[in-house]
């Protein structure tokens, strides 16, 4: 696997009207479940692990939505996968202060490009798997977060370096 790759799951509930989100300690705003690829695992292994290790559910991979490629050095290769909950309970971990199922109408502030991959995943307007470039994750967004969310974004950026402040 390419270095910087990610994975990210849109878990859905049964009819389809809700996605469970998490709220992340380090940076406490509210995101898919998803993380690195470690080396030598597949997209999808990482997206399972990924999912279990940020809700504690076991879920199960329905359908690639796609992959998103980076236009600029502020975003990386993702892989976003539509899922569904097989098994388990949601479980607070380490990396999550917050998990919660979210109507699709109704999802709380989230950070691009999350709130870009959730529409597209429940769009049908592309063939699956789709590749496509991060169009939200761009410098001037970059400056518009920082000016708006200064301490977040201070988070982001020391996360980016490896220096996680989990609260």
């Amino acid at each position: 696997m390419e270095k910087n790759q990610s994975v990210h799951t849109i878990i859905l509930n049964q009819s389809k009207d809700q996605v469970l989100l998490v709220k992340r300690r380090d940076i406490p705003v509210w995101v898919l479940p998803g993380g690195g690829i470690d080396l030598n695992e597949s997209p999808e292994a990482a997206a399972v692990r990924e999912s279990h290790e940020e809700t504690g559910l076991n879920v199960v991979i329905e359908e690639k939505i796609g992959v998103y490629t980076p236009r600029n050095k502020l975003s990386n290769i993702s892989h976003i996968y539509e899922c569904r909950v097989e098994s388990g309970k949601t479980v607070l971990t380490t990396e999550t202060q917050a998990i919660n199922w979210f109507s699709i109408e109704d999802l709380p502030p989230m950070p691009p490009p999350y709130p870009e991959w959730i529409s597209d995943a429940l769009t049908n307007t592309l063939p699956r798997p789709f590749t496509k470039k991060v169009v939200s994750v761009n410098y001037w967004a970059f400056v518009k977060h920082c000016i708006l969310h200064p301490i977040l974004m201070g988070r982001f950026l020391l996360s980016r370096i490896g220096i996680h402040l989990n609260s």
